[in-house]
């Protein structure tokens, strides 16, 4: 007998319980679908526990910054099987709490692996369900990688189970998963190295920031690799042989973990697309402005899964979830709104960018004043003993208008946010400098970058 619902959605990550959650409390029959526990990505493999893995390496970092400055660092390190339980304390308890609360607000929850029989219907694991809509919120996956021995690179979710951390690590791929793991790693003492087949890694922020931090992540142990591709990983007795190409000659390095940071896919594959009339692309589910898949109407989509202008966080996969379950409930009317969204690599220190980059600006044909400032000898970051920090801040001249914030420091991952609501607000920078903030503390150093 074939089940029916208001709504089906498939995947149970923030996109997914934020759509289920909306239309549960407007009256519809509501189902969720996943073959993973229920969290996602950044729940329960991503976001959250990294940060509570990095914790452990700011306060190593920060030991270390103060050596000489009344902190004896010496003896301070990272017991890697205490943290990861540490990590467990709260990943561990996150599948059940979700599907309660779903259940509490009247949501099916289904587990197995989801795949289309229909326009309106999918089969898990060979039973039928029909509904009204369908809402394809699966998130991404590792980006697949057809070289010899690819089958042993691990992906994020697995090094944030490992027990014990090996000594000799390598990370494949400049972005954000290779560097923000690799400072977790190189801090709990461990041998790192990054390497990234471009010129300049993490194309998607300011490249004269990005400069700074590569200083300070070799400050920092780590050894990294650019114009190096990935040809192959041999499995010895003793390790890993990861062979490249660096600038046109063949290196090897002998790691004992080998880590896949070469970007993510969405994760569409196996829902069956094609049976069902859904167009896509290496972007995800093709959608028209209100999220709604252009060849069949039936299907929205949201988050990583997702063909659209928003970038790959999970904030962004929050609020399209509740704009396509708006549009699937009250029909076509709202769009994802992405101006003024801020975007954080957590290293350490963090790397943050909200808006436009400078070559961005230009190519846009802005008139665009650059202010940049070194912040590294600014009171907040000097009695941390941070010495790589700054900011570069992307007005028009014309508008006065922030087009763009670039910061490189400690807590300037929460700084970014105070620009980030002036470019979603339209605020200029006369009026971020009215504000009183308290004193001494980060945000009130925001007056003096502007």
């Amino acid at each position: 007998m074939t089940k029916s619902f208001d709504l089906i959605v498939l995947g149970a990550g923030m996109a997914a319980i934020s759509a289920a959650n909306k239309c549960a409390s407007a009256g519809w029959s509501v189902a969720v679908v996943d073959e993973l526990p229920y969290g996602g990505t950044c729940a329960l493999r991503g976001c959250d526990p990294k940060k509570i893995l990095r914790r452990g390496a700011e306060i190593i970092d920060g030991a270390r910054l103060m050596r000489g400055k009344g902190v004896e660092d010496e003896g301070l390190n990272i017991n890697w099987a205490d943290l990861i339980a540490f990590k467990r304390s709260f990943t561990d308890k996150l599948p059940e709490n979700i599907e309660t609360g779903l259940q509490e607000n009247d949501v099916a929850t289904l587990h197995g692996t989801a795949r289309f029989a229909a326009f309106n219907a999918i089969e898990i694991d060979g039973e039928r369900f029909e509904a009204r809509h369908i809402l394809i919120a699966t998130g991404a996956k590792p980006r697949p990688v057809d070289v010899p021995g690819g089958e042993y690179l691990i992906d994020n979710a697995q090094f944030m189970e490992i027990e014990e951390l090996p000594e000799r690590i390598l990370f494949v791929g400049g972005g954000f998963i290779s560097f923000e793991f690799a400072h977790i790693a190189a801090r709990a003492g461990r041998h790192v190295t990054i390497f990234d087949r471009g010129t300049r890694p993490l194309k998607a922020f300011d490249p004269d920031l990005v400069g700074r931090l590569l200083e300070r992540s070799r400050a920092a142990g780590m050894n990294i690799h650019l114009e190096t591709t990935l040809k192959s990983i041999e499995k010895t007795s003793g390790g890993f042989i990861v062979s490249g190409e660096q600038k046109g000659t063949n290196q090897q390095w002998m790691a004992d973990l080998v880590v896949h940071g070469m970007g993510r896919a969405p994760a569409i594959d196996n829902l069956g697309l094609e049976g069902a009339n859904i167009e896509s692309n290496t972007k995800g589910v093709v959608v028209n402005e209100y999220l709604q898949s252009v060849s069949n109407p039936v299907v929205y989509a949201a988050g990583d899964a997702a063909a659209t202008q928003g970038a790959p966080l999970t904030p962004v996969a929050v609020f399209e979830g509740k704009v396509a379950a708006s549009n699937m409930l009250k029909g076509n009317a709202a769009q994802p709104d992405y101006s003024g969204v801020p975007s954080v690599v957590f290293t350490i220190p963090e790397l943050a960018r909200v808006g436009l980059l400078e070559s961005e600006a230009k190519e846009q044909g802005h008139d665009v004043r650059v202010q940049y400032t070194d912040t590294s000898e600014w009171y907040s970051n000097l009695r941390t003993g941070e010495s790589c920090a700054a900011v570069k801040v992307l007005t028009d001249n014309n508008t006065g208008e922030f087009l763009g914030v670039h910061m490189l420091g400690p807590e300037y991952a929460e700084m970014i946010n105070f620009f980030g609501l002036a470019i979603k607000l339209g605020l200029k920078a006369n009026d971020l400098k009215k504000m009183t903030a308290a004193y001494p503390t980060v945000g009130s150093d925001l007056g003096s970058m502007l």
